[in-house]
C-alpha cells in the first residue's frame, strides 16, 4: 500500500467493499448519493496507539479501517520522544515491528532517582529485575514510522487519511459513521460493527458519546525540549525530584536527550520564553551537572498536565483506548504505555470473540476488556499522582519521609524488583502478544 498523504485508498476501497454484504447492520438502507463502505471495524486515530491496535488486527480475519484526520507526512512530524517499557518491547516484537524499532531508539542500561539537593541518588540496574535492560527511549516519528510501514503489508486493512470524521450514529447491530475527505465533496458512509476511539485526551467520539470523565488538572505544566549534552549520556535515564516538579531526562539514540520538566503553569511560561542561554543555565542547575554543558536543539514546547480516567471505557458499539480512556502525570513515562496495552489487550479479546463467532461490538465482549484495563491503569493513575504529590513539596515531614523511602529502595533489592515491576509493565496481565518473551 503506498504512502498515504491523501486519501489515495478511497476509490479502490470503495469498489472493493461494495462486493461485501453489510455486516454491521443488515437492516440498514443505503443513504443516496454517499458510497457504502463496510467494515467489521473502525479505528478513528491514526496515531501510535491507533495503528498499534491496527498492526495487533493484521490477519486477524477482521476488515479494519483506520481513520485519520491528519496526513501521514504531518502526524509524523513530532519533536518528541517516549518512554518505552519493558512489556511495551515485547508487544512491539510480537506485532513484528521491534526488528525496524530497536535498532533506531536507545535502551536504558541504568535509571537514577535523586531528590533535589539530597545526596542520595538511588540507582537500578538491568540485573535488579533480571533483564538485560531497563526500558527504552524511542522517538514519536520512529515508532509511527515503524507501524505505518507495517500497516503497508496488511491486506485485511484500509487507511484512511486526511479524514474527518462528520457524524457517527449508533445501532442496535452496529455504527454508521460518515467522513468527509479534503478531495471530495460528497461524503463517504462507513458501517462496521464496532468504533474504536484512539483520537485522544479530547476524544471528540467519548463526548458524542457522552462518557463522563473524572480527573482533575494539576498546578503544573511540562516544558520539554531537546537537548545534546556535552557528556556522553551513556544510556542513563535521569528522574530528578525538585520542589517545584520532577525533570526526566531520556537518553536518545543519536546521543541527545529528551527532557520533560514539570513545573507551575507560570513558571513554565517563564521557562519556555527565557533566553535559550539563561533556560540552559537552569536546566543544568537543576539537573546537577550530569550531563555537562547542554546546547538546546529544538524548541521548547509547553502542555498542562492533567489526570483523567474514563468513567467507562465502553459505549454501545464502541470502546476507548490510550488518551481517549486515560490521561497521567508525565513522571515515570507511563502514559504512552497504558496505551500500548489497553492496543495489545483490546486486539486479543477481539481476535478471540471472532474466532469464537462472537459479536466483536456486543458489550459481553468488549466489557472483558474494561475488566482487564480499567483497574491496571487505575493502579498507574493513582502511582503517578502519588510520586507527583509526594516529591513536589518542600513540606519537612513529608521531605524527611520519601527521603527516608529513596534510602529503603536503594538498600532492599526486593523494593528496586517490585517497583521495576511495576514501572516497566511486568506486574500486571500480560498479553498473549508479549508473552513468548
Amino acid at each position: 500500500m503506498p504512502r498515504l498523504d491523501s486519501l489515495s485508498v478511497r476509490a479502490d476501497a470503495v469498489q472493493k467493499q461494495m462486493l461485501h454484504s453489510p455486516q454491521s447492520d443488515p437492516d440498514a438502507q443505503p443513504v443516496a448519493g454517499l458510497p457504502q463502505l463496510d467494515y467489521d471495524l473502525a479505528i478513528v486515530g491514526g496515531g501510535i496507539i491507533g495503528n498499534t491496535l491496527a498492526v495487533a488486527l493484521q490477519n486477524s480475519g477482521l476488515r479494519v479501517v483506520s481513520i485519520e484526520s491528519q496526513a501521514q507526512s504531518i502526524s509524523i512530524a513530532k519533536s518528541r520522544a517516549y518512554v518505552l517499557s519493558m512489556l511495551s518491547g515485547q508487544i512491539f516484537e510480537g506485532l513484528g515491528v521491534w526488528e525496524e524499532v530497536l535498532p533506531q531508539i536507545a535502551q536504558f542500561s541504568q535509571i537514577q532517582i535523586s531528590d533535589a539537593d539530597y545526596a542520595g541518588v538511588v540507582k537500578m540496574y538491568p540485573q535488579d529485575l533480571g533483564r538485560s535492560t531497563l526500558g527504552y527511549a524511542a522517538s514519536h516519528e520512529v515508532l509511527l514510522t515503524a507501524l505505518q510501514n507495517k500497516l503497508r503489508s496488511a491486506a485485511n486493512i484500509t487507511v484512511m487519511c486526511p479524514a474527518q470524521v462528520v457524524e457517527v450514529k449508533y445501532t442496535p447491530t452496529g455504527a454508521e459513521i460518515t467522513i468527509q475527505t479534503p478531495d471530495t465533496e460528497t461524503p463517504t458512509k462507513i458501517r462496521t460493527s464496532l468504533v474504536i476511539a484512539a483520537d485522544g485526551a479530547k476524544s471528540s467520539l467519548r463526548e458524542r458519546a457522552g462518557i463522563a470523565t473524572a480527573g482533575w488538572n494539576y498546578w503544573q505544566s511540562c516544558i520539554t525540549a531537546t537537548v545534546t549534552p556535552a557528556q556522553p549520556h551513556q544510556n542513563v535515564a535521569y528522574e530528578r525530584f525538585w520542589y517545584a516538579g520532577p525533570i526526566g531526562v531520556l537518553p536518545l539514540a543519536d546521543g541527545r536527550c529528551q527532557v520533560v520538566w514539570t513545573v507551575p503553569h507560570q513558571q513554565a511560561e517563564e521557562l519556555r520564553d527565557l533566553p535559550e542561554s539563561e533556560f540552559l543555565a537552569r536546566l543544568e542547575h537543576c539537573t546537577g551537572g550530569l550531563l555537562g554543558k547542554l546546547e538546546l536543539d529544538s524548541q521548547r514546547w509547553l502542555f498542562p498536565v492533567k489526570l483523567m480516567q474514563s468513567k467507562n471505557y465502553i459505549a454501545d458499539r464502541l470502546a476507548l483506548i490510550g488518551d481517549a480512556a486515560h490521561c497521567c502525570h508525565p513522571v515515570a513515562g507511563q502514559g504512552m504505555n497504558l496505551g500500548i496495552r489497553d492496543a495489545a489487550a483490546l486486539a486479543e479479546i477481539l481476535v478471540a470473540a471472532h474466532q469464537s463467532g462472537e459479536d466483536i461490538g456486543s458489550k459481553a465482549v468488549l466489557q472483558k476488556y474494561a475488566n482487564w484495563r480499567k483497574p491496571e491503569n487505575w493502579v498507574i493513575l493513582a502511582f503517578t499522582d502519588f510520586l507527583d504529590r509526594m516529591f513536589s513539596t518542600s513540606l519537612l515531614p513529608i521531605v524527611i519521609i520519601r527521603r527516608f523511602g529513596l534510602f529503603l529502595l536503594d538498600r532492599i533489592p526486593g523494593f528496586k524488583y517490585l517497583a521495576l515491576r511495576l514501572m516497566t509493565g511486568l506486574a500486571g496481565k500480560i498479553p498473549q502478544v508479549a508473552k513468548f518473551n
